[in-house]
């Protein structure tokens, strides 16, 4: 059973969604959403101190900005490894 205190890895820190993350599911690494998509940098960055390397973003957070993508065409995303 779960501790009180122990993080929720199958929410994303930052918006309090379900993050998807394979890893938090029981499923393999290579499985998760975040090895196919970019990450955000500015995303990854907003992800507090205490739950960095401890809860996954989810998709819709760590999906690069609109503007950002727009801004840098075929530039290099983040390939995270979990959880992030």
């Amino acid at each position: 059973m779960p501790h009180p205190s122990d993080p929720d890895t199958s929410h994303c820190p930052l918006c309090g969604q379900p993050n998807g993350c394979a890893i938090a599911a029981g499923r393999a690494p290579e499985s998760c959403w975040c090895m196919a998509q970019t990450i955000d940098r500015a995303a990854l960055a907003r992800v507090p101190a205490d739950q960095r390397g401890v809860a996954c973003i989810c998709p819709a957070c760590g999906a690069p900005a609109v503007a950002d993508a727009a801004a840098a065409p075929g530039a290099p995303g983040v390939s995270p490894s979990p959880p992030i």
